[in-house]
C-alpha cells in the first residue's frame, strides 16, 4: 500500500491534508469528525487584529467608566456592539483544541501591528500548539503606499515572531505582488518554515437593488486552484521551506494535482462545507488508489514531477501557453459551442 506521509514545517504528516482555518474548527466534536475522518492536521480558526483592539477598548473602558458620569447623563449603559471573541477565549479555546485531537494543530495569527504579531505569537505558542501561520496581505487603500514598503515590513513582521518564538512558522500569501517568487524566497530566507499558497480574499460586492455594499461569503470552486498550483510548480526546487497549495481542493485528484506540481501538502476547507467532514476520508482513498495504480511508493516519488524544474515541457509556465491556445481557438470555441 502506498505510503502517504509527507512533512511540513519539519513535521511529519500522515498524509497531504491539512484542514485550514475556518469556524469549523471551533467546534470540538467538528475536531473529533475531522481526526476521525484521517485528516492529516489542523489549522485552528484565526485571531484577528480586531478582537485584539476590541478588547483592548474594552479594557481601557472598565478602567474609564465612572469618568464622565454627570446628573444630565440619559442611560448608564452604552451601547456595546457586536460581540466578539476575546483573545483570552481565543487563547483557551485554541489549546482546548490542541488537547482534543492526536494530530498536529496549527494556530492561524491575522494581524496589523507588529507589537499584536508578537505578542500573540509568544501567546500562541504557550498553548502548545504545533506551529503558526501568519496571515500576510495588503488591501489597496492609498495611492502612495508603495510597494516595496509593504514587502519589507511583512519581512521584518516574520523576522520579529521568528526571533520570539520557538516553534514553526509559516506565511500564508495573498498573490498580490509585484513578483511574488522573489518575496516568497525573501521570506524563505528570512526563516519562514512554509509558505501557503494562497489566502483567499472575500471582495465586496454592490446590492443594486439597495444601492449599498454587501459581503457575501462565497465558497472556492475548482477552477481556483490553477492559481495556487502554477506557483507550486514554480517553486518546486527553489525553496528551502514547505510548499503548502491552498484554494479550489476538493477531492483527490486536486491533492495529486498539486504534489505533480510540487506541493508538499494542501489545505482544505470549502470541500468540508460542500461534501461533509467525511470527504477526506474519500479523498486519502484516492490518493492511494491512484499512487498504487502508478506504482508510486510515496509522495516524494512523484512530487514535483511536472514542476518547472522536472518537466521537460516548459510551456506551463511560459506566456508563450497563450500563443498555443490562440492557434487552436476553432477546437475551444467548438468545445463550447461557441460557433458552428
Amino acid at each position: 500500500m502506498a505510503n502517504l506521509k509527507t512533512t511540513y514545517m519539519g513535521l511529519e504528516l500522515k498524509n497531504p491534508i491539512i484542514i485550514g482555518a475556518s469556524n469549523l474548527s471551533a467546534d470540538p466534536e467538528n475536531l473529533r469528525r475531522i481526526e476521525k475522518a484521517g485528516a492529516a492536521a489542523i489549522v485552528y480558526k484565526s485571531l484577528f487584529e480586531e478582537q485584539v483592539q476590541l478588547e483592548n477598548l474594552e479594557v481601557s473602558e472598565l478602567k474609564t467608566e465612572y469618568e464622565d458620569r454627570n446628573a444630565e447623563m440619559v442611560t448608564l449603559f452604552p451601547g456595546s456592539g457586536s460581540v466578539a471573541l476575546s483573545p483570552l477565549e481565543f487563547l483557551m479555546n485554541l489549546k482546548k483544541a490542541k488537547e482534543t485531537v492526536s494530530i498536529p494543530v496549527f494556530a492561524s495569527l491575522n494581524a496589523i501591528n507588529d507589537e499584536t504579531w508578537v505578542e500573540y505569537a509568544a501567546r500562541i505558542e504557550e498553548t502548545g500548539v504545533d506551529g503558526i501561520e501568519l496571515n500576510f496581505y495588503s488591501v489597496p487603500e492609498y495611492f502612495d503606499k508603495e510597494g516595496v514598503n509593504i514587502e519589507k515590513h511583512q519581512l521584518r513582521t516574520l523576522l520579529k515572531v521568528k526571533a520570539a518564538v520557538s516553534i514553526p512558522v509559516a506565511v500564508k500569501l495573498s498573490p498580490f505582488y509585484t513578483n511574488a517568487l522573489r518575496f516568497i524566497s525573501d521570506l524563505d530566507r528570512a526563516g519562514a518554515d512554509g509558505v501557503v499558497l494562497f489566502n483567499r480574499l472575500l471582495h465586496p460586492d454592490i446590492d443594486t437593488n439597495t444601492v449599498e455594499h454587501q459581503f457575501p461569503f462565497s465558497l472556492s470552486n475548482s477552477d481556483e486552484n490553477r492559481l495556487p498550483m502554477r506557483f507550486a510548480g514554480l517553486l518546486y526546487g527553489n525553496i528551502n521551506g514547505s510548499i503548502c497549495a491552498n484554494s479550489g481542493i476538493f477531492d483527490g485528484n486536486d491533492v495529486i494535482k498539486m504534489i505533480l506540481a510540487g506541493a508538499g501538502s494542501v489545505q482544505v476547507v470549502s470541500t468540508l462545507y460542500r461534501n461533509q467532514i467525511e470527504v477526506i476520508g474519500k479523498m486519502v482513498a484516492d490518493i492511494e488508489k491512484w499512487m498504487d495504480a502508478g506504482g508510486y511508493e510515496n509522495i516524494e516519488s512523484f512530487r514535483g514531477k511536472l514542476s518547472r524544474n522536472v518537466t521537460v515541457k516548459k510551456l506551463p509556465y511560459q506566456r508563450a501557453q497563450y500563443i498555443d491556445l490562440m492557434m487552436n481557438a476553432s477546437e475551444i470555441l467548438n468545445k463550447y459551442r461557441v460557433i458552428n
